[in-house]
């Protein structure tokens, strides 16, 4: 069986087989509309390829199809689309869309019932909260936001000013400073319940630290307000249930304690995970948001902080757009990126310099050795010496992302070369999964453990036998044993990456033909780095990296806009 076939539906018919010969259904969006057209014992042709485009478009991370740009998006020639009217009206009448409905169609917008509710509840709870007005005394903001601070000073007084707020910037804007003096403001004097939330475990961490490396900077009184804060996931903030995985101990009976609960890498929360976010939140409490709606959105459906930011419209959010992090290549870099500016992103590739390197090839493994061995070398030295510290930092220092999981451009490929090449470079076979020196991700929740998907750790040697540290919202030390859903990590997919930064960062390009290359994937992956990215791949890739946007079907902006 080839790797196409298993995803290929057998059963087909009629349309569904017309579509799935032309590699346009999978086998699940297939059997779906089968099921559900079954179940309401009412065959349709027409209908049942809606909702199977429907269920792929939750695959690929919209929450509805829009059934008039579809045919567009798809771009197949010579398949037999409906007409747009007959395809309405066939929804329309059909039992699916009856009472109580399975399928939901909002103008040319179809939606599977639970994303059409979940929709509307977002909308409802966002513009409530939006619309609150807090009761507090009047905080002194300029004892916090002296001048040298405008942009944030201005973010921060509309944070005051309303319930909800969703603060956006890219990197290095200030994000981070805005929240910590904005969170001191909010504290003094007061017994505050402050929540710091992330989507991953990785992410969480990376807020705790920043957060508090602001908190420092502040005086004794306002450090003493906010001691103690602690930043988790947005699962372990809600409370995970055991037996389900799509409702949480938190939720519109049972409220959150806090007061104030910050959100940061927004862009990663999936519609549905922002639905139970917020309607487990106090009528009475504040939300901040906090993200850059230019990053990927998240790997399931939904890309609320982008539609947020396009709903809300800009009177409605607080925005930081000057960067104080990056060398001037880096952000001019990134600014042509996401500006969709293709010939200005070949520009600063090219010109270079001490913070930017381009590889401009289609044949990147001599180049990816000098760069990825010393880093491998240097967490085998450090982890037989036993020193996990030294071997964390070392980890933090560089990161090869990569767009693909499988394939010559992908993660696997590259971890097991990254292996081949250590074997060779210290003389010594890695014959397990587990080896000195072994970088880990975490890849699921393991609450038991305290592990999240997307904590990182390497593996040591103490006591002549191998322990794995990870570096999460706390440092934790495992026998390898105990640990199952882990991934090596020489390499790592750039969505993985969301929520964590390295001083270097090389990005490895897909030929220009991946489905997966995209503007928003180029930015996320130059943005992780703090001081140096480097590029590799060829012109045709970058320009079609910058040209491509991903579109994500979803009804919330225009809901927002008109409410």
């Amino acid at each position: 069986m080839t790797s196409l076939e298993w995803r290929r539906s057998v059963s087909a018919t009629g349309l569904l087989r017309t579509f799935t010969d032309a590699e346009v259904l999978d086998a699940a969006d297939v059997h779906v509309a089968q099921r559900l057209c079954e179940m309401a014992k009412a065959p349709d042709d027409v209908v049942a390829l809606a909702v199977a485009l429907t269920v792929r478009a939750l695959r690929n991370g919209s929450v509805c199809v829009d059934l008039a740009a579809i045919e567009e998006q798809v771009a197949v020639e010579g398949l037999p689309w409906p007409a747009l009217d007959e395809w309405r009206a066939a929804v329309v009448a059909h039992p699916l869309s009856g009472t109580p409905p399975a399928l939901r169609l909002d103008g040319d917008l179809l939606y599977l019932d639970r994303y059409w509710l979940e929709e509307q509840q977002v909308c409802d709870d966002i513009l409530a909260m939006v619309a609150a007005r807090p009761v507090a005394a009047a905080p002194d903001v300029d004892r916090l936001f002296p001048p040298g601070f405008e942009e944030q000073r201005a973010a921060a007084e509309r944070a005051l000013a309303q319930g909800l707020t969703v603060l956006t910037g890219g990197p290095g804007t200030g994000k981070t400073t805005t929240v910590a003096r904005l969170l001191a403001l909010l504290a003094s004097g007061t017994q505050l319940r402050i929540a710091l939330a992330a989507p991953t475990g990785k992410a969480a961490a990376r807020l705790q630290e920043a957060v508090q490396l602001e908190v420092d900077k502040l005086g004794a009184a306002d450090r003493e307000a906010l001691s103690g804060m602690h930043a988790t996931t947005m699962h372990r903030l809600l409370g995970s249930l055991p037996e389900t995985s799509a409702r949480f101990r938190h939720h519109r009976g049972n409220r959150l304690p806090h007061d104030v609960i910050v959100v940061d890498e927004t862009s990663m929360v999936s519609l549905t995970m922002m639905a139970r976010l917020l309607e487990a939140v106090r009528p009475d409490a504040r939300l901040v948001l906090v993200g850059d709606p230019d990053q990927l959105a998240s790997v399931e459906a939904g890309a609320v902080l982008a539609d947020l930011v396009d709903g809300l419209g800009a009177d409605r959010i607080a925005q930081l757009t000057t960067s104080h992090r990056f060398g001037e290549s880096i952000g001019a870099l990134a600014t042509a990126i996401r500006s969709g500016d293709a010939d200005g992103v070949v520009e600063v590739l090219r010109a270079g310099g001490e913070h930017i390197s381009w590889i401009d090839t289609e044949t990147p493994a001599e180049e990816l050795r000098k760069v990825v061995l010393p880093q491998a070398v240097g967490l085998r030295q450090a982890a037989l010496l036993g020193d996990h510290e030294a071997a964390l930092a070392m980890l933090a220092e560089h990161r090869l992302l990569c767009a693909h999981r499988r394939g010559p451009f992908g993660v696997r490929y590259w971890n097991h070369q990254v292996e081949r090449w250590l074997a060779e470079a210290t003389g010594e076979p890695i014959w397990s999964a587990w080896y000195a020196g072994r970088p880990i991700l975490v890849t699921a929740n393991d609450y038991g453990l305290g592990l999240y998907n997307g904590d990182t750790g390497v593996t040591v040697v103490r006591g002549g036998v191998l322990r794995a540290v990870i570096a999460g919202t706390q440092r934790y030390e495992f026998a390898t044993s105990r640990l199952a859903d882990v991934d090596t990590m020489h390499a790592m997919t750039i969505h993985k990456s969301q929520g964590s930064q390295a001083d270097e960062v090389t990005v490895l390009l897909p030929p220009e033909d991946s489905r997966l290359l995209s503007r928003e994937l180029f930015y996320t992956a130059v943005t992780r780095a703090k001081r140096r990215i480097r590029v590799v791949g060829p012109e045709a890739s970058v320009r079609a990296a910058v040209a491509r946007r991903v579109v994500r079907a979803s009804g919330l902006a225009r809901r927002l806009r008109l409410s």
